[in-house]
């Protein structure tokens, strides 16, 4: 006769359960791929901006590049009238300038300018300085003059307030005229000639009458450069 299973203490609960295994997330090597391929790339380019960099400071350092220094040395105005019946102004100005190159390694090509002549901001003639017929190479550490012709007549629309002001320059025998200049030049080092580069140039002219027996001469003005 089969032996009897001694009766059980409590509630059976079977064997015990292994832990659940944690599941395993394989690496994604198409995207650490990318990121190492990024960080390469960062840091060739960091490396370029850096040499990039040092170059310009080298090139900065080694030849001093400097804008041409600009002045009016001699002004000779001969005839200056406005009618205010059918407002004209007469006008005959000479202007002499003198353009200064004072990089020691940089030559100028000027190929163009043009310069404008203002009365009480309005613009009342205009003359080509240097076209490509008479264009020229200034030399480092030199100087070049240049000038221009201002004569004619040109229909002028002043304000009450702005013919007081001729007044008033005409009993001085001195008249406030801005004289502006359009500029196109090219810079050389060596062979290499640079692009053409735009420079505007900017005069503010106290300019006496030649020939109303005034003793008010003209004073030689530097003017303003700006690229």
């Amino acid at each position: 006769m089969a032996d009897k299973q001694p009766p059980l203490n409590g509630a059976y609960y079977g064997p015990a359960i292994p832990p659940a295994e944690q599941p395993h997330y394989r690496p994604h090597r198409g995207r650490s791929c990318c990121c190492c391929l990024f960080g390469i790339l960062w840091k060739i380019l960091v490396a370029l901006i850096v040499l990039v960099g040092l170059a310009i400071l080298i090139f900065w350092l080694v030849v001093q590049p400097r804008s041409f220094k600009f002045y009016v040395t001699e002004a000779d105005l001969t005839q200056f009238e406005y009618s205010t019946n059918n407002n004209t102004l007469q006008y005959n100005m000479v202007l002499n300038f003198t353009a200064r190159n004072p990089n020691k390694k940089l030559s100028i090509y000027y190929d163009k300018v043009e310069a404008l002549a203002f009365y009480e901001g309005a613009r009342f003639a205009n003359y080509e300085v240097i076209t490509h017929m008479n264009s020229f190479r200034q030399y480092k550490k030199s100087s070049n003059p240049m000038s221009a012709v201002f004569s004619g007549q040109q229909v002028l629309m002043l304000d009450n307030d702005q013919v007081s002001e001729f007044n008033e320059d005409k009993s001085a025998g001195v008249y406030d005229i801005y004289v502006k200049l359009y500029f196109r030049i090219r810079f050389r080092l060596g062979d290499v000639i640079s692009r053409r580069y735009k420079p505007k140039v900017k005069c503010d002219l106290k300019v006496p009458l030649s020939n109303n027996g005034s003793v008010t001469l003209f004073e030689i003005t530097k003017c303003d450069v700006d690229y």
